[in-house]
């Protein structure tokens, strides 16, 4: 395989081929990201795509799962999302799932035809980076997009019969947006209604713009104790009608939480509390990582 800088992927996609179709990110503006900082964000040939597929199938006996990368690969236009799709149940026909990386923005700009016509190829998931439910925490991490934007964007998804995975970021309000970043993130999984969820948490890479922002004192970073709290306002604002997959069981968290919603609501909120109330339970930041 042909890879180009380093590599990202989400954790449930640890054991599926991974073919880059697009390289960097679209937007690649986010104060807390530096995962696509060094690369000029591009469309790969599809020569150039195929030939990987190809190399993949010589290579692995049997692929169930097939992740198309880079960040926010789902620009691509329908056309060439199509070709790709249907080459893949050519090389592999044994392979489940393939999913993707995409934005709101990417979304949105697919009518409900076309996501439709993905799912009917093949593509069973969308993961979205929310990162965050409140339009001032959106706007101050520059993530290029506001709340109306993803809930409408998720909502798209899903109605078009694909599962969206939408992935959010504890601590990412600070200690002064603390409390809107948890409720407004709540709320907007309420609306959105998304098959899954998962929760992380800040870790500022130095290299990150908000890094600066925390060196000045713009930005305060909060406790483990004060991100629990901040989880477990979160949770409590959490109100869905159909089941949605809840994970914050990331490296990078200090509880690990795992549960459906609605049905293991109140157990993960009691996990959060006991927490709380026993602080040697959070996890030593020696053991956190990304």
């Amino acid at each position: 395989m042909r890879y180009e800088g380093n590599l990202f992927r989400p954790p449930s996609e640890a054991y599926s081929l991974i073919v880059q179709v697009t390289i960097g990110c679209a937007h690649n503006y986010c104060t807390f990201c530096t995962a696509f900082k060094e690369k000029k964000f591009r469309v790969r040939d599809m020569k150039e795509v195929l030939e990987d597929f190809d190399m993949a199938r010589r290579y692995y006996r049997h692929v169930e799962k097939i992740f198309l990368a880079d960040g926010n690969a789902l620009i691509l236009s329908n056309e060439k999302l199509v070709l790709i799709l249907d080459y893949i149940k050519k090389l592999f026909p044994e392979c489940e799932r393939v999913a993707i990386y995409g934005s709101p923005q990417d979304v949105i700009r697919k009518t409900p035809e076309e996501l439709v016509e993905l799912r009917d190829k093949g593509m069973k998931m969308i993961y979205i980076g929310a990162e965050s439910g409140s339009d001032k925490v959106l706007k101050d991490v520059r993530k290029g997009m506001t709340r109306a934007e993803i809930i409408t964007a998720v909502q798209k998804i899903e109605a078009a019969g694909i599962q969206s995975s939408v992935t959010f970021i504890s601590g990412l309000g600070g200690k002064n947006d603390w409390r809107e970043h948890a409720i407004d993130t709540g709320t907007m999984i309420s609306e959105m209604e998304p098959s899954y969820v998962g929760v992380l948490t800040l870790m500022v890479d130095p290299r990150a713009d908000i890094y600066a922002d925390i060196k000045s004192g713009k930005f305060e970073l909060l406790s483990a104790e004060e991100v629990v709290a901040e989880t477990a306002l979160m949770l409590e604002n959490i109100n869905v009608s159909k089941t949605c997959v809840f994970r914050s069981n990331h490296p990078s968290n200090y509880v690990s939480l795992k549960g459906d919603l609605p049905r293991d609501k109140e157990k993960m909120l009691n996990q959060l509390r006991h927490a709380m109330k026993n602080t040697g339970l959070l996890k030593d930041e020696r053991f956190r990582a990304l």
